[in-house]
């Protein structure tokens, strides 16, 4: 997989298709592959960029504090050094926290955002979910450990309880001893301290909010937060999933991205 420099950090990234740009963004408990179906899907329409965050897969280690903020730099770096001008911009969790830096630094590079279990700032549950999961790891000092306590927070029960195969094939992926611990802390702690509240409204390309109404991570509090600050974005939720609707109701998440860039492409 190739790599470029983009100052502090140096991304590992997949490019696949031709036409408008996508550039995709993963959350703070994966790498560049949960984005596998997506890039499937939009290969044959789109240039589709997907990468590993800072402190993820095969990209550099955050190991001192950074910020959402310090992402969106580096992201918009790597747009540069692809030539991309103008990109849309999925996000999924911090990605789509990242995504909202992105469109405040540089609205003139981004031509949509779509959010997906996102948030401008979490709310108290939110920040006490994170908090416990970034303990977890500094008591366990162990992924393993870390992944078995706080998987089952990312699916709704129905799912969890019925889908075994899926839950324990995301709790290895993200149970992986290979990932950077303190990039993890480091990116957490960057996590609970976004804010973007009080300048969404100043976000002037057309968004999509996607949220999980089960999700005690992103919660519907959350969202409702963002959907106040930006009344004339797009809002769609996915009544039966949790914080990986992605992957709890795939079917209806991916029609709702695809539309959304196709209405959204120039």
């Amino acid at each position: 997989m190739p790599s470029l420099d983009t100052g502090r950090f140096r991304l590992h990234y997949v490019e696949e298709g031709t036409g408008f740009p996508v550039v995709l963004i993963h959350g703070l408990a994966g790498d560049h592959r949960a984005w596998m179906p997506q890039i499937a899907a939009l290969k044959g329409d789109y240039r589709v960029v997907a990468f590993d965050n800072p402190g993820s897969g095969e990209s550099s280690d955050v190991d001192a504090p950074a910020t959402t903020e310090d992402l969106a730099r580096a992201t918009l770096s790597l747009m540069e050094e692809l030539g991309i001008e103008r990109a849309h911009v999925v996000g999924r969790s911090m990605g789509g926290s990242i995504a909202q830096h992105m469109s405040l630094l540089a609205p003139h590079r981004v031509q949509s955002i779509a959010m997906a279990a996102s948030f401008a700032r979490l709310d108290a549950l939110g920040a006490l979910v994170l908090t416990n999961m970034r303990e977890i790891l500094e008591w366990r000092d162990n992924w393993a450990d870390w992944a078995r306590h706080g998987a089952w927070l990312f699916f709704a029960p129905g799912f969890y309880n019925d889908n075994p195969e899926a839950v324990a094939q995301m709790t290895a992926i993200i149970g992986d001893e290979a990932r950077s611990k303190i990039s993890y802390v480091n990116l957490n702690k960057a996590c609970i301290a976004h804010d973007t509240l009080d300048r969404l409204g100043e976000i002037a390309c057309p968004t999509l909010i996607m949220a999980g109404a089960l999700d005690p991570v992103c919660s519907m509090t959350a969202t409702r937060w963002m959907q106040e600050r930006m009344p004339d974005a797009e809002t769609v939720i996915f009544e039966r999933s949790s914080h990986f609707f992605l992957i709890e109701e795939a079917d209806k998440a991916m029609r709702t991205i695809v539309d959304w860039l196709r209405r959204q492409t120039p």
